[in-house]
């Protein structure tokens, strides 16, 4: 019997150490792959890029749930920038806010793409209901700028930041760049107005939380393992989050199980107080175009963040709950204007990227 047991455990330590070893070599092969990926995603813009080259670059812009729900259609020495309906997130935004903000994020990284590379690279607004943006191609005098260079390296930085101030010309120069792309932002650092939209974000957040829907909506956007980000290319990563990363099927189960109210308000707590401060961005108008220029407005403040080494992360629970909104709403002075989204900064390490579909699947044919 012993020796039967002994040439047991043998057999199955040996089919143990196997299997390790194969699930080692795929982890270091998706590490490997996933590197690849980011660096191919964020290498630079050539001198004389192509159509994919601009797309490639216009989509590392900042989009809601990472869905890229944008599409491009070449032609007439233009580019339109159009809305992918099947990428919505009905029950986080309703009325398509965010829809129509990551296709001005998208809009304001390909402006300044073009414009660096030789190319007129202005933004035209077409249609109301449905609105398309359409970016001039024709030839035009090169002008690269701090921002431009700031696009590979502008992230989402979903972690503690360091606590440290923003001076005050700092945070004007941020809310400079915003106004220049056709929103307005307002800066939030001091105690009298921190806490209480600290207390927003915390009340909306618990509510989002606690929703069914809400919940079910974000988990289908997540990618708890390497291999499901290099499938898709798109969702959240748990790694770009600061998350562990799990085999695709556990993801759910954790998630549902250490995703509350009580825990995540505890994280967003703790990081909003390690945050220098809250930046508010205003829609002009409460529209699709408007909303476009807010998006437009927060790809330049977040690149220009980027540019002085601040990182930022969204904080949008209170713009999102739509009976939360007059209360940002009277707090911050707005009158009817719409806060659109808000952002925390700071400076902390990069997290790793998350990753982008290739420019072949989001140029329509």
């Amino acid at each position: 019997m012993a020796g039967s047991f002994g040439r047991r455990a043998i057999i199955l330590g040996g089919g143990l150490a196997v299997a390790g070893g194969v699930s080692a070599w795929r982890t270091f092969a998706q590490s490997r792959a996933l590197e690849a990926r980011r660096a191919a995603d964020r290498a630079p813009l050539p001198e004389a890029p192509a159509i994919a080259d601009l797309v490639r670059y216009a989509t590392l812009a900042a989009n809601s749930h990472n869905t890229q729900a944008w599409r491009f259609a070449p032609g007439n020495g233009a580019l339109t920038i159009s809305g992918d309906p099947s990428r919505r997130t009905p029950v986080v935004d309703p009325d398509d806010h965010h829809f129509y903000v990551s296709l001005g994020c998208a809009a304001e990284t390909l402006r300044l793409s073009a414009r660096a590379r030789g190319m007129g690279g202005a933004l035209t607004v077409e249609g109301d209901a449905a609105p398309v943006i359409v970016a001039d191609l024709s030839p035009g005098a090169a002008e690269t700028s701090a921002l431009f260079d700031a696009i590979p390296v502008r992230q989402t930085t979903r972690s503690l930041f360091d606590g440290s101030a923003i001076d005050a010309a700092t945070a004007n120069a941020l809310v400079s760049a915003a106004q220049a792309a056709g929103a307005e932002a307002v800066w939030v650092a001091d105690a009298a107005r921190l806490q209480p939209l600290t207390d927003l974000i915390l009340t909306a957040n618990g509510a989002q939380v606690q929703d069914a829907d809400f919940r079910a909506e974000l988990k289908s956007w997540l990618r708890f393992s390497r291999g499901a980000a290099l499938s898709t290319g798109d969702g959240l990563f748990s790694a770009a989050s600061g998350n562990p990363v799990v085999p695709q099927w556990i993801g759910p189960y954790a998630f549902d199980f250490a995703f509350g109210a009580e825990t995540e308000n505890e994280k967003y707590l703790a990081q909003i107080l390690s945050s220098s401060g809250l930046m508010v961005i205003v829609a002009p108008e409460d529209n699709p175009r408007g909303w476009i220029a807010a998006g437009r407005a927060v790809q330049a403040l977040t690149l220009a963040a980027t540019a002085a080494s601040l990182k930022c992360a969204y904080v949008n629970q209170p713009v999102e709950v739509a009976g939360l909104r007059p209360e940002v709403q009277s707090l911050l002075s707005l009158g009817s204007a719409r806060p659109s989204l808000i952002l925390r900064i700071g400076r902390a390490e990069p997290m790793p990227y998350s990753l982008r579909r290739p420019p072949e699947e989001v140029i329509a044919v």
